[in-house]
């Protein structure tokens, strides 16, 4: 398998084990997601749990699960105080059900309901979460978040397929959520918590399986701001798919991988094959905290040698090549403001006014994200899979992502094709970013 390119991809935490469900949702009636207020233990007991919003009372939510070629129906029901919305982060097209309030739907006020209708054509690793501007942070912060799988055909060979969603939370001295959101929303870094959560437990998550068994780990962070690197030790990690898009299997640079907010990975890794062989995957901390999220152990009868690692299929709707030297141009220049932000040199009116740019159906587009602000910036273009174009070169990284990180000081540029008609929000998803006004939109005719 080829090791990752000399350019690795930026994109981070908390982390859960969850159970996979054993058959598609796809039914003739609706999925009920039901928003409402709920409590979670955040913090190792003795503590008390804390007071969330959650779907379906939980957070993350219920591991929604379908197969390729399914129709999603979902009903969200909101009771809640706040107006909500269900965004399917990494889904293409479907402009309507996109869930980015105002832009593509009316919020769902208290009490209300709204349902949810598109076709999977795209096996992956989904998100979703309410997008609702100015206030996703906040609603993503108490807790409303999840996850959906839609499988593909013929499964990669596994012995094990593993969930982890990543979160913080910022908690007050008794261990209640922040709900004072407002002074993370402007240039800052964001809302950073302390609180880890693995699939929503403060609890290390483990997992025991025959030596040499092969293991399949899907990675999302829910998180509001963190932007983390995780490692692992003790295996090789192949990375198959990057933002529910398939890869060509990889492994990552010092076998760590930098995760965004929003952004998900697929990986594929076979248990040490000696009886008793361990592995881990790690936080790095900042400060050089590091903090063990996932332990794994090598229990039992070995097992035969597993075949090679293989990648998963090319996704067909996808193009092989963008003609980058006809595609629509266009330079978004970013800059704090106060506390707010300047796009190309204008107070930010958010996804009011005009759009940054409008295009034809099938055009190829290229964006460059120049971030003049001293913190790093997540890009997230809705509805689309871009690609992100090296530096020094014509040539772009060999995945596909939903957003890129844009460092401090820093221009980055993604090209895509716009195949998708409708308005679509273009924002960072450092979503207390967003709410300070670090979002605008763009038109497919």
């Amino acid at each position: 398998m080829p090791a990752c390119s000399r350019r690795s991809f930026i994109l981070g935490v908390s982390a859960t084990v969850l159970p996979l469900p054993a058959r598609s949702e796809a039914t003739a009636a609706p999925r009920i997601i039901e928003a409402r207020p709920a409590k979670a233990q955040l913090l190792a007991a003795p503590a008390p749990p804390s007071d969330i919003l959650g779907f379906d009372g939980t957070t993350p939510g219920p591991l929604l699960r379908y197969k390729q070629g399914d129709a999603l129906f979902a009903r969200l029901v909101n009771k809640t105080d706040l107006p909500l919305t269900l965004h399917w982060q990494g889904m293409r097209g479907e402009n309507a059900m996109d869930g980015a309030a105002p832009l593509t739907q009316a919020a769902v006020a208290p009490g209300a309901s709204f349902d949810y209708r598109r076709p999977l054509p795209e096996p992956g690793l989904f998100c979703y979460r309410p997008s609702v501007y100015p206030r996703s942070g906040e609603l993503l912060g108490r807790g409303l978040k999840g996850l959906l799988i839609v499988d593909e055909p013929s499964p990669l060979e596994s012995d094990a397929d593993i969930v982890v969603a990543l979160d913080d939370w910022k908690l007050d001295s008794a261990g209640a959520v922040d709900k004072d959101f407002s002074k993370d929303s402007g240039t800052g870094e964001g809302q950073i918590g302390a609180a880890l959560t693995v699939n929503g437990s403060p609890s290390l998550a483990t997992h025991e399986a025959a030596p040499g068994a092969r293991v399949r780990l899907r990675l999302a962070n829910l998180a509001n701001a963190r932007i983390m690197i995780l490692s692992f030790e003790g295996v090789k990690p192949y990375v198959v798919a990057v933002d529910s898009q398939p890869c060509d299997a990889f492994v990552p640079v010092r076998d760590s991988i930098p995760v965004a907010p929003g952004a998900r990975f697929e990986l594929l890794f076979d248990l040490p094959a000696e009886p008793a062989g361990k592995a881990r995957l790690i936080l790095r901390g900042a400060d050089g905290q590091d903090k063990d999220l996932m332990r794994f152990a090598a229990k039992g009868e070995k097992l035969p040698p597993r075949p090679p690692i293989r990648s998963l299929p090319d996704n067909p709707a996808l193009p092989r090549e963008i003609k980058l030297q006809q595609s629509k141009k266009v330079d978004l220049v970013i800059a704090p403001d106060g506390a707010g932000w300047r796009l190309n040199g204008a107070p930010s009116g958010g996804y009011s006014g005009d759009p940054l740019f409008r295009v034809k159906r099938g055009a190829p587009v290229t964006l460059g994200f120049d971030n003049r602000a001293r913190v790093p910036l997540v890009m997230h273009v809705h509805g689309h899979a871009v690609r992100l174009l090296h530096d020094l070169d014509d040539g772009w990284e060999p995945y596909w992502r939903n957003a890129v990180v844009a460092p401090p000081g820093k221009t980055k540029h993604v090209a895509f094709i716009a195949d998708s008609p409708g308005k679509w929000a273009l924002h960072d998803d450092i979503l207390d970013h967003e709410a300070a006004g670090l979002a605008t939109w763009f038109e497919v005719t």
